[in-house]
């Protein structure tokens, strides 16, 4: 075990939901009684203050610091996939889209698309952005918290499906302790990598305390971008005016090469017996050359591209906790400031060939009207501020009656800024002010929700008790600036302001709109305890997700959804050796938000109808004997619409149902029926984990295998399109590791991927499906690694 697990309290519990029957259950209980070991309690915080997981009565998947050790996550594709109930898409590090129990529509992600329907925190603040959640390094990390079905209660508009918690070890005045942890790695078709961990706490007094970590990470690429030329047809029956390009000063193998730096600061100050204040600052820079898909076309893992591809995500979070008492009540306040710029570059020659060659003829042209290069890149700059702020009281847990109650305010504002370039372009044609730009976004974002909300609990017997709370929000989504092309081409752009700029760096105002919107989410529990080491819970409750502004300006507001949870869940222990956790669900998710691609690329929101998902998922810790455990876990989604999806609204926005096939207005009907799967999550994903602990002279030894696996799945909604992109395969991967320690030192190597099987966790083209579905790509997971780390504590 090494450094970054040090101090922290053993959990070898709950990796997260498998199913077990009820012969399992039986054969697992008798052979438990056998042992001497005992699961040691799992503690969590889902609640807004500290409980064992055991007591909960939420479907809670809970990965403990020494666990996230021991499974080798440093990321966040790296503890996802041990969480069953969670799904998603991914297009490179820091670019994830999360989802969980099925509640996917596919195409999120833009920048001004829909709100993630699952919200992510960091300790007690939400660091949830438009485009996704922070890619946020794991080490020194208590643990993260999954917590499955409509969070809207207690963490409001983000959590309507879920919610990802990500618990950082804090300061501490027990003691002095430190910690460094070295890897190296290499990649099989790729390169070597390395990682440099370290993390410190020094007791300053008896009442005050500093920790800090930090860490310097070089990811191996194993994508090759190889030689390779496109040629653009003019059209006209005389080759000599098509146009060859190729990518031979662009040619590199390992191409997507990622380099990591960050740090976190957290000071603890005890400034009485009642009152602590905690403030803290993490920051990450990522840099990532080349581009994290491959085009089965060309070959695997190997992708023909012309121009730069690369992003850089630097973000810094303040935040501040406090935490005290105020007679007999638990006051907190929690809040935050987040400052999140990204960079990126693109590779668009895609979308120039299929939108601007196939069928036309290309016809881009300097100042002096000749023809130039068609091909298209893309320039990227988005600039996240985020600040949060909650506060809350909650009353005593020795009392028949607890509640929590508070208050919650939060502002994001995003500034877009998406340059697509042609070069030699003539200015005539350009964006003013942009020479060689062809379309040009420059649009200020800005979504605010405030909330009051809370929660009580009853105890009506000693075995009996009754949870009921509930959120009322306000949220208002505006979208302002510029969109489209020059003077020189097309309706749209320019020729469609209607006032001088607003937004800094556009050339005038041609999209100015907002929404506001309120409702409420509530939810009410019901608890049995069957035994102090068992109880079962029934749970009704609805999260929601705001509405907003579509990007094409001719199109109305998308309507805020919602998701109703019905859920039935049990926890149990077993005489102290085994667990099983699960629960079963049904939810109805009402005129749910979909994003498409449409006409020049541009994403359109518009409510699609309704869907039902039905599941369980579970979980079982078994540890029959000494040194032995078993954590295994599954989650089965049946998820599909219950309502045609027509791709059309009314002018309120409402969908359009009733598409039959032949009709005046939709003559190929629906494009999604009644019944048609949604995309992303697959039906059942599942995985098992199997560790041995034993002494060998004066060492403490160990082995460990892990095998994660899921069904197919879609990433499209509309048939059609499906398709064209293509099916995503199942797949299952192998883990294994071993290591030895003994004192400060500790030794462990490891084989990730051991039979190189290649799963697809993406798969997309750069343009409308219908026209660049034949260029389609997949993003690969990392193939076979092999690594060595070693640990020293301090």
């Amino acid at each position: 075990m090494s450094s970054g697990s040090v101090r922290l309290k053993k959990v070898g519990v709950c990796s997260a939901a498998l199913f077990a029957t009820t012969m399992l259950t039986g054969v697992a209980h008798a052979q438990s009684s056998q042992s001497t070991t005992a699961l040691e309690e799992v503690v969590v915080t889902a609640q807004k203050r500290s409980e064992n997981l055991q007591d909960v009565p939420v479907s809670i998947q809970a990965l403990g610091g020494e666990k996230l050790e021991q499974l080798q996550v440093a990321s966040f594709v790296d503890y996802v996939k041990y969480l069953p109930s969670v799904s998603f898409t991914t297009s490179g590090p820091g670019f994830g889209q999360v989802y969980m129990r099925g509640v996917a529509s596919g195409g999120d992600g833009n920048h001004s698309g829909s709100l993630p329907s699952v919200g992510t925190y960091l300790d007690e603040q939400p660091v949830t952005t438009i485009q996704g959640a922070l890619d946020i390094h794991v080490y020194d990390i208590a643990r993260v918290e999954a917590l499955a079905g409509p969070q809207g209660t207690l963490y409001g508009a983000s959590s309507q499906a879920g919610t990802l918690r990500i618990i950082t070890n804090k300061p501490t005045t027990a003691g002095f302790s430190a910690g460094v942890d070295v890897e190296a790695n290499k990649v099989d078709h790729g390169g070597t990598g390395h990682t440099i961990e370290g993390f410190v706490n020094i007791p300053l007094s008896d009442k005050i305390a500093v920790r800090a970590v930090g860490w310097d990470v070089r990811d191996a690429g194993y994508i090759d971008n190889v030689a390779g030329t496109r040629t653009y047809e003019r059209g006209d029956t005389d080759p000599t005016n098509d146009y060859t390009i190729n990518n031979n000063s662009r040619v590199r193998k390992d191409y997507n090469r990622v380099y990591t730096q960050g740090g976190r600061a957290a000071l603890r100050v005890e400034l009485d017996d009642n009152w602590v204040i905690t403030p803290s600052i993490m920051g990450q820079v990522q840099k990532v050359g080349g581009l994290f898909a491959y085009d089965p076309q060309v070959g695997d893992l190997k992708v023909t591209h012309f121009y730069p591809e690369s992003s850089k995500d630097k973000w810094v979070q303040a935040a501040l906790t406090i935490e005290g008492q105020v007679a007999n009540l638990d006051v907190t306040y929690a809040g935050s400031y987040l400052k999140r710029n990204d960079e990126t570059n693109q590779d668009y020659t895609d979308y120039s060939y299929f939108y601007d060659q196939v069928g036309y003829g290309f016809y881009w042209t300097d100042n002096a009207g000749n023809l130039v290069n068609p091909s298209q890149y893309i320039q990227g700059r988005d600039r996240y501020r985020k600040e949060s702020h909650e506060i809350r009281i909650a009353s005593p847990q020795d009392q028949k009656l607890r509640f929590v109650v508070g208050g919650f305010y939060q502002k994001q504002k995003h500034g877009i800024f998406q340059n697509y370039k042609i070069d030699g372009l003539g200015s005539t044609l350009s964006v003013p002010g942009y020479v060689g730009t062809i379309w040009l976004t420059a649009q200020q974002r800005i979504d605010r929700d405030k909330a009051i909300f809370g929660q009580a609990e009853y105890d009506i017997t000693d075995k009996l008790m009754l949870t009921a709370g509930i959120r009322f929000f306000k949220a208002h989504n505006t979208l302002v600036g510029f969109y489209g092309y020059g003077t020189g081409y097309g309706s749209t752009g320019e020729r469609a302001c209607f006032k001088a700029a607003v937004v800094a760096g556009s050339p005038c105002t041609n999209l100015d709109k907002g929404t506001k919107e309120s409702g409420n989410s509530p939810k009410v529990t019901l608890t049995y305890k069957i035994t102090d080491d068992k109880l079962v819970y029934a749970t009704y409750s609805k999260g929601f997700r705001p509405g907003g502004i579509n990007r094409r300006s001719t199109l109305p507001p998308y309507q805020a959804d919602y998701l109703k949870n019905y859920e039935a869940g049990w926890k149990t222990s077993w005489g102290g050796a085994f667990r099983w956790n699960g629960a079963i669900f049904m939810e109805d998710w009402s005129g749910f938000q979909f994003s498409i691609l449409g006409a020049n690329g541009l994403t359109e929101i518009k409510n699609a109808n309704q869907a039902r998902i039905k599941g369980i998922e579970s979980d079982i810790t078994w540890a029959p004997v000494d040194g032995f455990t078993l954590n295994a876990s599954a989650a089965y989604t049946d998820a599909k619409l219950t309502a045609n999806y027509c791709g059309a609204t009314d002018s309120a926005g409402t969908p359009i149902t009733t598409c039959p096939v032949g009709s005046t207005a939709f003559p190929d009907g629906p494009q999604a029926p009644d019944g048609t799967r949604l995309p992303i999550t697959p039906k059942f994903k599942a995985n098992i984990t199997a560790r041995y602990q034993y002494q060998v002279a004066d060492y403490d030894g160990f082995w460990q295998v892990s095998v994660m696996g899921q069904t197919a799945n879609w990433t499209d909604l509309r048939l059609k399109e499906r398709e064209i992109i293509g099916k995503q395969g199942r797949y299952s991967v192998v883990d294994f590791s071993t290591g030895l320690s003994k004192d400060s030192w500790s030794l462990q190597l490891y084989l990730k991927n051991v039979f190189d099987k290649r799963a697809s966790l993406n798969r997309y083209a750069e343009c409308a499906e219908s026209v660049c579905g034949t260029q389609a790509y997949i993003v690969p997971n990392q193939p076979r690694t092999i690594g060595i780390k070693v640990g020293k504590e301090f």
